[in-house]
This record gives structure tokens, C-alpha cells and sequence, in this order.
């Protein structure tokens, strides 16, 4: 399944790429997302609570910075993440974007997500529209994080 996300940061686009980078730092204005340790280069391991209709998942797993281009703007990551109690999990490219915009910055995040095992059963519009409301909250606390 493949699908774009868009959002605007009203903060400059350095100050949002340098938090955005920080993996650890970033994961904690993502909802649901435990604690996150480097275990690796460029490579962190953590966890993610999330229900999704009537299903509570506990995805355990990792996600690594494959690329990071500063001067374009752009980075490139790979997220794997497993729920044993379910039997499934996922599998996730991303491309991350950042544009300038009036108010800010302009998040672009371009997902290539392939779900596995029961989880897969949800369909793919009950998992868009959790992807969003995510998406939604990661904003606000985003823009929460950089006005201090």
C-alpha cells in the first residue's frame, strides 16, 4: 500500500530537520512509541502501542535512517516491526520531504507500507485513516516540541 502524508511545522526547516534527525528525540512526539535505543548506525529499536479499530497492537521492532540529505531536504528510512501476540507486522519504506511554506515548513512523507498476518486484515482504508489521525497528533506535538 502506498500513500502520501503532508503536514506544516510553522518552525524553520533546519531547526525541524535537526529534531526530525534525532531519532530518540523525535520518536517521543510520536504517539504510542515507547522508549527508542540506538542499536546500531544510523539503526534504533523500540516499540509502538497503537489500537487500530477494535485491535490493540504492541509492535515491537526498528527503523533505520538509510539516508540523510541535508542540503535537499530529504531522508530516507526503513521501519520492520512485529506483534507477536497478533501474528503480524509491518514493513515500511519511507521518504521523508521537507518544503518551505508560508507558515513554516511542509512535512511530506511518502510511505511504501506492506502489512503482514492479521494485521493485514483491518484493509487498507481502516489503516489510512489511522496513518492520518497519527500523522495529525505527531504535528501537534512536533510544533509543541519546537516553540519551547
Amino acid at each position: 500500500m502506498n500513500f502520501t502524508q503532508e503536514c506544516t511545522i510553522p518552525v524553520a526547516r533546519e531547526r525541524l530537520w535537526d529534531l526530525l534527525m534525532d531519532v530518540p528525540a523525535v520518536s517521543r512526539c510520536v504517539p504510542g512509541i515507547g522508549t527508542v535505543e540506538a542499536v546500531g548506525d544510523n539503526a534504533y529499536r523500540g516499540g509502538l502501542e497503537v489500537k487500530v479499530g477494535p485491535i490493540r497492537l504492541s509492535l515491537q521492532g526498528t527503523i533505520t535512517v538509510e539516508e540523510q540529505d541535508r542540503t535537499g531536504w530529504s531522508a530516507r528510512m526503513r521501519a520492520e516491526a512485529n506483534d507477536r501476540r497478533l501474528g503480524g507486522g509491518i514493513r515500511a519504506r519511507l521518504h521523508l520531504t521537507l518544503l518551505a511554506a508560508d507558515a513554516g515548513t511542509r512535512v511530506r512523507i511518502d510511505t511504501d507500507l506492506a502489512v503482514l498476518g492479521k494485521i493485514g486484515e483491518f484493509g487498507q482504508p481502516i489503516i489510512r485513516n489511522k496513518a492520518d489521525t497519527l500523522l495529525e497528533e505527531f504535528a501537534r506535538n512536533l510544533g509543541a516540541a519546537l516553540a519551547v
